[in-house]
């Protein structure tokens, strides 16, 4: 249309050598960046809640309720397999259902995951939840000193496994302790594998022969007579039995009937041989178990734990008619309503049940034997346990609320001191007074007024607690964030300068550079004076540093982006339709690559739509040969099956060597396909020299494809029937893999025949490494990669033969002979698609989570003899060879189309950041440790891919440098 501005031409593209120097400079930064920002998670979400430096503060109780105190924790017990009858309807633990119903309280303590032994017994003990720093230190010891119930405690006594004991009493000096060995709990040793329990009964012997020791031991007998002593015994048993056998065995069920014996025992031994009454009982269990015989997330089999208590200062039974009540909105730990109905069949609905958080033992137990609740610990305790007068229970809250309330007041005092613009949490902002007023009303003997203000004012401190927690959160999510987009506006801003046809009429010289970098300059050295005086860590300043000079690079170029932006302007309505079409796809797709990482079906589905539209595609607006449609959605279809397979892959050697068969095939009818001399194949093919010695390579390629499947069938055969694997065998398969490798170099160097040559060249070692259903997928993703390179032809060719210049030169001619074009909108495809495939081949065959889940058989025709170093290498080179193949195939489209490489790789990373930042707040620090993990690891990987990518594509560059592709004079140019 006349006065309507048109499009920018497409033109030959030549990056020149300063272009080339700042994309080095670029590569660079970007690695640095999202090395730095990495890290971030660390400060921000697994920074240690536990702080030193405050009192302890002893309730104001007339005298203590109990003398000594004992703990018996049976750990892995299942609150259900515990109160539940068994198949005849007799109960598992008699003597405890009789406490319950004669002399003590009971309830159900809601552990938060990971529900795993140190943080439950962290919980239980010292007060306070798994601390996230542990994620920076290791999993097996707390990171971070803390107080507990045993350092308050006149003495400790205890005895237990060799894991959970020296937590809590080596540091101790007044503890007396002893564990069993390490090799008790062996897995492989008889005695375990048919019963755990014995571990139970060590603990008790353990305990039962120091009260006989002190018969004649006076100093021994004079520390067990002193008041504040706490017994702790450690029963393992039943989670021993829990992971070998499934709690629904009747070996892990007897061994609840074995806990409830030893709880009798001790009971017994502690009656008879103080005679005052003046000990209370507490029994519990650090966690569940599932009913696949593990533990750590928030099921509520792992969650779900017994609690009774008993003996001196604890109520008895209360007897109830059970009415249902409605949810008051309160919710537990692990997410659970307040006052759950209890299931008939543990027939206790008469008795009153008082559930907690597991935190809340710990303060429970303090206020037992009237020591000062553990000052790290965040429970409250319940007073429905404990049988004290009004003004004993109010102030036993109140010494639990100031503890609390000191553990604020600590975190407040250290970020006031560090901080030059302070935010103090408001809602406490008057605590002195509530306190006094708690005073006033106690000595006005008002304690059901005191216990409000008491309760109310705990519940403040800890949500005090939890705004310093997360005090830096806004600032350091704020800086992190606006860096990522920092970073791919500047990632945009290069590949529109260097890639497209913007730069030739819009890059001015300009004057305002060196200003704008002084100004950075100055707000960088402000904020750097603001952090040291703020006592700020070293991070801290990185990660505002990077923000800062990348904002400053942007505006540098403000005036470069309203030029862009004038011209987007005055772009047709058409393009500016289509602009917001590629974007909105764009990032529905990303979104749903989002949640593939934790659903792989979403791949399926994906697959599933993409066979139907890809088929649809090239049927209606490529319209070339019908067959290509009918096999882009026949591939696409096949492919889609395999993220509908279990994660851990089944041992099925009989597929493996079948698809050792299907990618021959695979390989003919390519190598048939690159015979086709018609229509959009002359891309693929024209290039060929017709060397009669193609022929003779390709077919040493398919002999070494078969022999690797004829190795799987000797090595599976010789391993089934227990013999050693011939170090013969071991030679020819590192000798047939190793060769099979280097053979593509010397292929014909046209796109199919080389990328045909690439995919032999790659299953040899992919096959010998396999065990089941992941070889099929090896051709199966071959084939839609083949698609796409169809695909891009067809599109190519049909585009050529439309344009308005009707001239069909194509001739003979490398890429290397003709200048890149420049990049379109419509090229967007290519990187999209890229991510997609790159992702598959992470999760399309359960790969990546068999890294996790070792298996010998995966690398046992290479090496037998266990070498953790070199069995990880092959594993990971294993999963390294489906990217090899996407990236080969990327490179080739990139050379078909004649668009560079290096612009479709900035491309890929700024997609790929557009999923760093959702995954950077999908980053977690409760859950199980699994969850945790996974969390961290999904925030690296795809904050890796700058290396990642780039590192792939030198390595595959030694096999796609030297791809020729057939291309169309640059004599007529399409417009944008």
């Amino acid at each position: 249309m006349a006065g309507r501005p048109r499009p920018p031409q497409q033109q030959p593209h030549s990056p020149s050598a300063s272009t080339r120097r700042r994309e080095r400079w670029l590569v660079v930064l970007g690695v640095a960046l999202h090395a730095v920002y990495m890290l971030s998670i660390f400060d921000i979400y697994f920074k240690s809640p536990i702080v030193h430096g405050m009192a302890p503060v002893p309730p104001r109780l007339s005298s203590p309720p109990a003398k000594r105190l004992v703990l018996l924790v049976a750990d892995g017990l299942r609150a259900d397999k515990f109160f539940e009858p068994d198949e005849r309807g007799r109960y598992r633990a008699p003597f405890l259902r009789g406490v319950i119903q004669e002399k003590g309280r009971w309830g159900v303590s809601h552990a938060r995951p990971p529900t795993e032994s140190r943080p439950g017994h962290v919980s239980i003990i010292a007060g306070f939840y798994e601390d996230p720093s542990a994620v920076t230190k290791g999993w097996k010891a707390n990171p971070v000193e803390f107080d507990s119930v045993f350092n308050q405690s006149r003495h400790t006594i205890s005895f237990g496994s060799p894991d959970i004991v020296p937590i809590f009493c080596s540091s101790v000096p007044h503890s007396t302790w002893g564990t069993y060995p390490h090799e008790y709990e062996d897995f492989a040793t008889e005695a375990l594998i048919a019963d755990a329990s014995f571990l139970d009964h060590w603990s008790l012997d353990q305990f039962q022969s120091l009260l006989n020791r002190s018969f004649d031991d006076i100093k021994l007998r004079q520390l067990l007579l002193q008041d504040k002593l706490v017994i702790f015994l450690h029963l393992l048993g039943c989670d021993t039995n829990g992971h070998a056998h499934r709690p629904y065995s009747d070996i892990y069920l007897n061994n609840v009937k074995v806990v409830d014996q030893i709880a009798e025992s001790v009971y017994n031994l502690m009656e008879n041989y103080f005679k005052d009454n003046q000990t209370a009982y507490v029994f519990t269990a650090d966690h569940g178990m599932s009913d696949k015989g593990s533990h750590g997330d928030g099921h509520p089999s792992n969650t779900d734990t017994p609690l009774v208590v008993w003996g001196a200062g604890v109520r008895n039974p209360k007897f109830l008619t059970y009415t249902e009540k409605p949810d008051d909105g309160f919710r537990f730990v692990d997410d659970h309503k307040h006052d759950t109905p209890t299931p008939q069949d543990w027939a206790l609905e008469g008795f009153e049940r008082v559930d907690v958080n597991q935190a809340d033992i710990a303060p429970l137990m303090a206020t037992l034997v009237g020591l000062p609740c553990p000052m790290n610990s965040v429970g409250s305790l319940p007073t429905h346990y404990l049988k004290l007068s009004k003004a004993d229970e109010v102030e036993a809250v109140l010494a639990n609320t100031k503890q609390i309330l000191n553990q604020f007041l600590r975190k407040s005092e250290l970020k006031q001191s560090s901080s030059l613009y302070f935010k103090p949490f408001k809602p406490l902002a008057n605590y002195s007074s509530v306190l006094n007023q708690i005073e006033d009303l106690l000595s006005a003997r008002d304690y059901e007024t005191a216990m409000k203000h008491s309760e109310e004012l705990r519940r403040m401190a800890l949500a005090g607690l939890h705004y310093f927690q997360t005090y830096d959160w806004f600032m350091l999510m704020t800086t992190i964030t606006l860096g990522y987009i920092g970073w791919m506006v500047n990632l945009i801003l290069h590949v529109l300068q260097s890639y497209t046809s913007f730069p030739a009429n819009l890059i001015k010289k300009t004057h305002t550079s060196i200003k704008v970098y002084i100004g950075g300059c100055f707000i960088m050295g402000l904020s750097s004076i603001i952090l040291l005086l703020e006592k700020s860590p070293l991070l801290y300043h990185a990660y505002m540093f990077m923000t800062i000079f990348l904002w400053t690079r942007i505006v540098q170029n403000y005036e470069y982006l309203k030029a862009v932006w004038r011209g987007l302007s005055n772009m047709s309505s058409k393009y500016i339709f289509n602009l917001m079409n590629y974007s909105v796809v764009a990032l529905i797709v990303l979104e749903l690559l989002v949640v593939s990482f934790f659903d792989r079906k979403i791949y399926t589905w994906c697959f599933l739509v993409l066979g139907i539209l890809g088929s649809t595609y090239v049927g209606l607006f490529i319209q070339s040969s019908p067959a290509l449609a009918i096999y882009i959605w026949l591939a696409c279809w096949f492919l889609s099956v395999f993220t509908l397979m279990p994660a851990e892959i089944p041992e099925n050697n009989n597929l493996v060597i079948f698809s050792g068969a299907l990618i021959i095939l695979v390989a003919m009818a390519s190598r048939w396909t690159n015979s086709n001399s018609t229509s959009f194949w002359l891309y693929l093919t024209r290039a060929n020299k017709r060397d009669p010695q193609s022929s003779k390579l390709f077919f040493v390629q398919v002999i070494l494809v078969a022999v690797s499947s004829i190795m799987v069938w000797l090595s599976t055969s010789h391993r089934s029937q227990n013999r050693e694997l011939h170090s013969l065998h071991q030679l020819i398969n590192w000798s047939v893999a190793g060769v099979a490798m280097v053979l593509p170099l010397f292929s014909p160097n046209s796109v199919l025949s080389r990328l045909t040559s690439i995919f032999l060249g790659f299953a040899p070692p992919f096959l010998l490494l396999s065990i089941g259903y992941e070889a099929v997928f090896y051709s199966s993703f071959a084939m839609v990669l083949i698609g796409w390179i169809f695909v891009e032809s067809a599109n190519l060719y049909c585009s050529e033969q439309s344009s308005s210049t009707r001239r069909r030169s194509i001739v003979d001619g490398s890429v290397f002979g003709y200048e890149e074009r420049h990049l379109q909108l419509s090229d967007l495809r290519i990187p999209l698609l890229f991510v997609i495939l790159f992702n598959v081949a992470f999760f399309g065959t359960g790969n990546f989570a068999s890294i996790a889940s070792f298996e010998i058989s995966s690398v046992y025709r290479f090496i037998t003899v266990f070498s953790p170093f070199l069995m990880a290498g092959l594993l990971i080179f294993k999963l390294f060879i489906p990217f090899m193949l996407v990236i080969c195939t990327f490179s080739a489209i990139t050379k078909i189309v004649r668009i560079p490489r290096l612009g479709c790789y900035f491309l890929v990373i700024l997609l790929s950041d557009v999923m760093t930042i959702h995954f950077f707040f999908l980053v977690r620090n409760t859950g199980s440790w699994m969850e945790i993990g996974n969390s961290i690891s999904h925030f690296g990987i795809v904050s890796a891919q700058v290396v990642f990518v780039l590192l792939l594509f030198a390595l595959t560059n030694i096999y796609t440098r030297d791809i020729e592709a057939s291309s169309r004079q640059l004599t007529s140019r399409k417009v944008m």
